[in-house]
């Protein structure tokens, strides 16, 4: 397992975390449906508007070159909403095959076009793929939204579909504050600890491939 944050290049923005924090306990429930509430409605329910801006590009790029990803190589997106980074991993690196899944029925319904064909609906802890089907598995910012044994059998399909490498980012926090801040901005987490927790849980799931946290500021 290594700590490397492949998402360096993504931009942050100042979230309104008071404006959340006061409309959470209503909102809570609508965002963990995963509808257009979560992806296109206001942004005390999620995203605000999830639309493409070409930002996952120099994701696309900074994972090509860090697993030296090829023509041929298969890649998964584990929680992929509407296919953003599986949209540039096809401009990033021509001739790669793509695969995602998402639980979001609307998600799917709103992906990008290039992608749709290759993406399913259906939950993390239950890939329907082959053992060893790609040779690179990531889930950004989604496996954290299962409770404990969920998450624990999401890793390990994670590691079952893979044949090389997989990267996993979930919500954590360096100090108090930062815990503070992300239980008053967070809808949908059900699983979260500090990094120290998070490698304990990675080794007791099995899960070796590499890792990194979002830090809610």
């Amino acid at each position: 397992m290594r700590e490397v944050n492949l998402l360096d290049s993504y931009p942050r923005s100042k979230r309104p975390i008071r404006e959340r924090e006061a409309a959470k306990a209503a909102e809570r429930e609508v965002a963990k449906r995963f509808g257009r509430e979560y992806f296109d409605g206001d942004r005390t329910q999620g995203y605000g508007g999830y639309r493409y801006d070409g930002r996952w590009v120099a994701v696309a790029r900074r994972m090509q070159e860090f697993y030296g990803l090829q023509p041929g190589h298969r890649i998964l997106d584990v929680g992929c909403a509407k296919g953003f980074l599986l949209h540039d991993f096809l401009h990033v690196v021509p001739g790669v095959a793509v695969a995602g899944i998402d639980v979001s029925a609307y998600a799917l319904g709103h992906a990008m076009e290039d992608v749709r064909p290759f993406l399913v609906q259906g939950t993390a802890d239950r890939l329907p793929f082959a053992d060893k089907s790609f040779d690179l598995v990531v889930s950004i910012n989604t496996v954290h939204n299962l409770d404990a044994r969920h998450c624990a059998d999401a890793l390990r399909e994670m590691e079952r579909v893979s044949r090389a490498h997989k990267y996993v980012q979930v919500d954590s926090y360096l100090t108090e504050e930062q815990r503070v801040n992300f239980e008053r901005w967070q809808l949908t987490a059900i699983t979260y600890f500090a990094p120290d927790g998070w490698r304990r849980f990675f080794e007791e799931t099995g899960y070796t491939g590499d890792y990194y946290w979002t830090i809610t500021e």
